[in-house]
């Protein structure tokens, strides 16, 4: 059945989206600018120590073993995001036959008045991505599974440095996937009214306040950042997306 679009349908997504676009925005800058307030900051310095004392040490073993359980975590939530899309997507296909019109893009343009109809071609589009993510995370971690066993020195390309940053990157698309999953939840809460997305929302932004931050600073530590020839570069600031 479709339902009509009214002024709670536009304003109460609109109020969602600039909380979380303000939140996210702030984030951004805070662990550019401060990392050790930060979860992403800490747990890329602790991912940078880890890579150093595994290749370092020779502990090849624990490395294949942790690196496999993360590949296994991503295998299962990849595998659970596409189910769910291939469902939504099914859901709309049975939306169109429902309807007796064709299913394409310019039927549900000329229909974006239907909002139900929107809120699973988000869903849909938030769980694909989470999906995308979560298979380029496999990815990575698998190269890291090969340079990490490799000797120092062996090769320009093999040092500490490099590891650290092909495991960050694995890492950033993790994060980005489970992003995904948390803005799923006030996108399904959508399906039962405005007012539910805006609560969710202002439930999720308090979790991940409590989540991406560190209530006290470290005192007299610095952070250490991996460059390309393996050597720890001490800095008060996060390197930009490009060195994830």
């Amino acid at each position: 059945m479709s339902q009509p679009l009214t002024w709670l349908e536009v304003v109460c997504p609109i109020l969602a989206l600039i909380c979380l676009t303000i939140y996210h925005i702030h984030y951004l800058w805070l662990v550019k600018r401060h990392p050790q307030r930060t979860a992403v900051g800490i747990t890329k310095h602790l991912r940078f120590l880890w890579v150093k004392s595994i290749m370092q040490q020779h502990r090849d073993m624990l490395a294949v073993q942790t690196l496999r359980n993360w590949v296994m975590a991503s295998s299962f939530l990849a595998s659970t995001a596409i189910l769910i899309s291939l469902g939504l997507l099914g859901f709309v296909f049975q939306w169109g036959r429902g309807t007796g019109q064709p299913l394409d893009f310019s039927q549900i343009v000329a229909h974006i008045r239907d909002i139900n109809l929107l809120k699973i071609m988000l869903l849909f589009l938030i769980f694909s991505f989470a999906f995308f993510n979560f298979t380029l995370a496999i990815r990575y971690h698998n190269h890291v599974n090969f340079m990490i066993n490799l000797p120092l020195h062996t090769h320009e390309l093999v040092s500490i440095g490099s590891v650290s940053r092909a495991l960050n990157l694995a890492m950033f698309h993790y994060s980005l996937g489970m992003r995904a999953y948390y803005l799923a939840a006030p996108l399904f809460l959508w399906l039962f009214g405005p007012v539910w997305l805006l609560a969710g929302t202002i439930v999720l932004l308090g979790a991940l306040f409590k989540i991406d931050r560190r209530r006290k600073q470290l005192s007299s530590q610095r952070l250490e950042w991996p460059s390309l020839d393996g050597k720890a570069q001490s800095t008060a600031r996060m390197p930009g997306l490009r060195d994830w």
